[in-house]
Formats: structure tokens, C-alpha cells, sequence
């Protein structure tokens, strides 16, 4: 019940999780400030899979403003039938389910982003210096310093990969969550009934 009364709110919440995760993503091409390690193609692969610009922040934004959309009273009100209500109930499920894959995949990405490690200079040339440790150099800060360039390339990795991650995740939370709403409104059949329908009820009942 409280999540029905909800749904608004959480559809909302996605918009702010969306622009932050474009934000944060286009960080991820300017390491320490600078535009020439973009420009020269000396960042880490994984951020040209456009997981906070595309998926988690412009098709999230999108999807958001459908949700909000749909679940406005009005569009609700239209569908007085069973077989209305229930089509209005599987296409917010399905956008729910198509949030919970973008949410997803960025989440996915920008994991193996960070496990990967950024792709920095050592004194051995230009390289992923950390993709073979499966991610145990985030707790191992000595080996940080074998990236001469960019300067603080591993920390701007881990905080702006792990932002993603934070926000992604949470979007997926968010999706989940109306997924099972509308999975059981879905499967109980509940559905709105005209003010005529319900008196007529009652009067039967009584």
C-alpha cells in the first residue's frame, strides 16, 4: 500500500540520481581538470560505454518522465475497466523492468571499470597497471604511486566510478521496488470501479 501511494515520489527521485550520473561520467573524461587525455584517446576504456551519460542518465530521464507521466491521477482515472487498468499496470511494469536494465548495465560497467583500474603512465609506458589484481589494488595505496600521469589518475577513478556505482545502484533499488508494485497489483486483479459501479455494490450487499 505504502509503495502505491509512493510511486510518484520514487519516479521522481530518479531524475536528480539521472543528472548526477551524466555529471559524474563526464568527469570521467576530463582526469585532473585536463582535456588532452581525451582528446589523445589515454582514458579507461570502459568510460566510452557511456554507461552515466546514456543509459543511467539520459535514457533513465526519459523513462522517469513516462512514469511520471503515467502515474499522474488523470491517466489512472481513464481506466475504470479491469482490462484497462491491467494494460496501464504491465506498461508501468515493463518501464520499470527497462529501468532496472539500464540502472543495471551501468551499474555492471562501471564495476568493471573499477575493478580494471585506470589506464595511466608508469615508468613502463602507458597501461592498466592494476587489471591483473582483480581489483586488490583498492586497498593496496602504495602501488597507487606507479601512476605518474594523470596526477591522482587511481583516485579519480575509484571516487567517480564508485559515485556511479552509488547511483546506479540506488536506481535499481528504485525500479525494483515498482516492479513489485505493479507485480502485485498485476496479479491480484485489483482495479479501479466507477463511483456507479460501487453504489450499485453496496446496495446489493445491504
Amino acid at each position: 500500500m505504502g509503495l502505491q501511494k509512493c510511486r510518484g515520489c520514487l519516479s521522481c527521485l530518479l531524475i536528480p540520481l539521472a543528472l548526477w550520473s551524466i555529471v559524474v561520467n563526464i568527469l570521467l573524461y576530463f582526469p585532473n581538470g585536463k582535456t588532452s587525455y581525451a582528446t589523445s584517446n589515454q582514458l579507461t576504456n570502459y568510460v566510452w560505454y557511456f554507461e552515466g551519460i546514456c543509459f543511467s542518465g539520459v535514457m533513465m530521464l526519459l523513462l522517469a518522465a513516462l512514469l511520471i507521466t503515467l502515474e499522474r491521477n488523470t491517466f489512472y482515472q481513464c481506466c475504470q475497466s479491469e482490462s484497462c487498468n491491467k494494460t496501464y499496470r504491465v506498461s508501468l511494469f515493463v518501464l520499470a523492468l527497462l529501468g532496472i536494465a539500464f540502472s543495471g548495465y551501468s551499474v555492471i560497467i562501471s564495476t568493471l571499470g573499477l575493478v580494471q583500474g585506470p589506464f595511466c603512465n608508469t615508468p613502463a609506458g602507458w597501461g592498466y597497471i592494476f587489471k591483473d589484481t582483480a581489483g586488490g589494488y583498492l586497498t593496496e595505496y602504495s602501488s597507487w604511486s606507479q601512476c605518474t600521469e594523470p596526477a591522482h589518475a587511481v583516485e579519480w577513478n575509484i571516487i567517480l566510478f564508485s559515485i556511479l556505482i552509488a547511483f546506479s545502484g540506488l536506481q535499481v533499488i528504485i525500479c525494483f521496488l515498482k516492479v513489485m508494485a505493479e507485480l502485485k497489483q498485476i496479479l491480484c486483479g485489483t482495479y479501479s470501479q466507477s463511483p456507479i459501479k460501487m453504489t450499485k455494490k453496496s446496495l446489493l450487499q445491504k
